[in-house]
């Protein structure tokens, strides 16, 4: 006779799978998201896109929170993040333009911590060298449901005058 797993663990098992399958489909902005205007491709080799979870100091001596969707981040009102990639192995369509938008300035996992910032940054101070406009172009191109968006667009139109 074969061992079977217990009711508990087997059951545990399907709590944890559904959590983590739920947090991937949820209806919150994604600023990796296929922009509408555009289809969505799909990788032939099966390869997926590249997502991240973050880490964001509260502001209360080194304590530091655990997010996984960038809504989530925006919603704390969070400063300063960092950015760990969870899953994934292929920069998405919209990835890669971020990254080719941002001209060396900005490393994939930099845009995606500093798309999860709110308050802080690129997204507050004004666009004064061409670095910063650079990361405000692949952020930009990264972050389409930022809260702070149309701050930034006008600080990099205001620079490119």
């Amino acid at each position: 006779m074969r061992p079977t797993a217990s009711r508990p663990a087997a059951t545990l098992l399907v709590v944890a799978v559904s959590l983590v399958l739920s947090a991937c489909t949820s209806a919150e902005a994604d600023p990796e998201a296929p922009s509408e205007s555009r289809p969505a491709a799909v990788a032939a080799t099966g390869s997926a896109p590249i997502m991240f979870a973050f880490t964001c100091w509260t502001g209360r001596a080194d304590a530091t929170e655990s997010y996984t969707t960038y809504s989530a981040v925006w919603e704390d009102r969070r400063t300063d993040c960092s950015a760990v990639r969870t899953t994934g192995s292929t920069m998405s369509e919209q990835q890669a333009d971020a990254v080719r938008s941002a001209g060396g300035a900005a490393t994939l996992a930099g845009l995606a911590a500093t798309c999860a910032e709110r308050g802080a940054g690129p997204w507050v101070a004004p666009v004064r060298t061409e670095r910063a406009a650079a990361v405000a172009a692949g952020l930009l191109a990264y972050c389409p449901g930022h809260p702070e968006r149309d701050r930034l667009e006008e600080s990099l139109a205001t620079y490119r005058g």
